[in-house]
């Protein structure tokens, strides 16, 4: 029996197997050997022999015999979830999937924020009553919006909002390194940070949950924000203070949100959240697409060559 050249382990994604993630690798690596783990013993067999994984996590334990593993490329773009320091231990480098959301999530905010700017809630809500009636809506174009991240999910947002004739600000960790937005600011710039919310008409939250992102769109936050802001979020929840939100909403402080990601996570049927009609919520389901194997295979063959080749300057690599 050969040894594989990938690992593929078990995993389930926006409905998506497995099975269709290793042939999408065969296809697309028609020189290599993919193996399907289907049991855990598999996994376990396989790593003990493959070059590289893949796979939403690696149980430790099994890093101990996997001698000849050099790679564990993530599905997921966090990495927070995995063995972090006992991967470093073992020499394994580790990639995400940074960027396999792009176009489905910032196509997904856009729709948010067409939602809110001709009021498509306004006419649901109509067309469910059989009522007809005018009513006042918005223009995107000549708005302000923030984009709060300026990683691979940022910047495809800011890329497909170009064509609408939108004044853009960007807030990133190293503002120094500019952006595709109008204007970048920085997570610490405490002043530039609460300027871009005053002035924006929508503040979307497309960054990942870390420290100093969490419950950064804060009360404070919502109070430099002006009555006709929207909100949208499809990074993580708890970036958002939710009792914070829920206060704003009431108070008719904000003109609308939109949340793919709430906190909690799952949002509990009985929560205040889902009685407003000014809020839309979807159940994190922005980064669904039928192309996630696809656009990932892309990353992990790239990498697989570059490995090949003795180079470990890999794409997405995080360790």
């Amino acid at each position: 029996m050969s040894d594989p050249d990938i690992a593929v382990l078990r995993q389930k994604i926006h409905g998506l197997s497995a099975a269709e993630f290793a042939q999408t690798l065969r296809e697309r690596l028609p020189d290599a050997e993919v193996a399907l783990a289907r049991t855990p013993e598999d996994e376990r067999e396989l790593l003990s022999r493959a070059r590289v994984a893949t796979g939403f996590t690696v149980d430790e334990q099994a890093l101990e015999s996997a001698e000849s593993l050099e790679l564990f490329a993530c599905v997921f773009a966090g990495t927070g979830h995995l063995p972090i320091e006992a991967l470093e231990t073992h020499d394994v480098a580790v990639t995400n999937a940074s960027g396999v959301h792009g176009p489905n999530i910032a196509e997904h905010v856009l729709g948010n924020i067409l939602y809110f700017a001709r009021r498509f809630h306004v006419a649901e809500r109509q067309q469910r009553d059989a009522h007809w009636q005018s009513f006042q809506t918005h223009e995107l174009q000549g708005s302000t919006v923030t984009v709060v991240g300026l990683g691979a999910l940022g910047e495809a947002i800011v890329d497909r909002l170009d064509p609408f004739g939108v004044e853009t600000i960007g807030v990133r960790y190293t503002p120094e390194k500019g952006g595709p937005t109008d204007e970048v600011v920085g997570f610490d710039d405490e002043q530039g940070l609460h300027d871009a919310f005053a002035r924006s008409e929508y503040v979307v939250v497309a960054c990942p949950l870390t420290e100093t992102t969490r419950g950064l769109v804060d009360a404070e936050a919502f109070t430099s924000m002006e009555p006709d802001t929207v909100l949208v979020n499809v990074g993580r929840g708890p970036v958002v203070d939710t009792d914070a939100l829920v206060s704003e909403l009431r108070s008719n402080g904000i003109r609308g949100a939109a949340l793919d990601v709430t906190d909690p996570e799952p949002l509990p049927s009985d929560h205040d959240l889902w009685n407003f009609e000014n809020v839309f919520i979807t159940p994190h389901n922005a980064g669904h697409t039928p192309n996630y194997w696809e656009r990932l295979a892309d990353i992990i063959a790239e990498n697989v060559e570059k490995l090949d080749a003795g180079d470990d300057d890999f794409r997405n690599r995080v360790v």
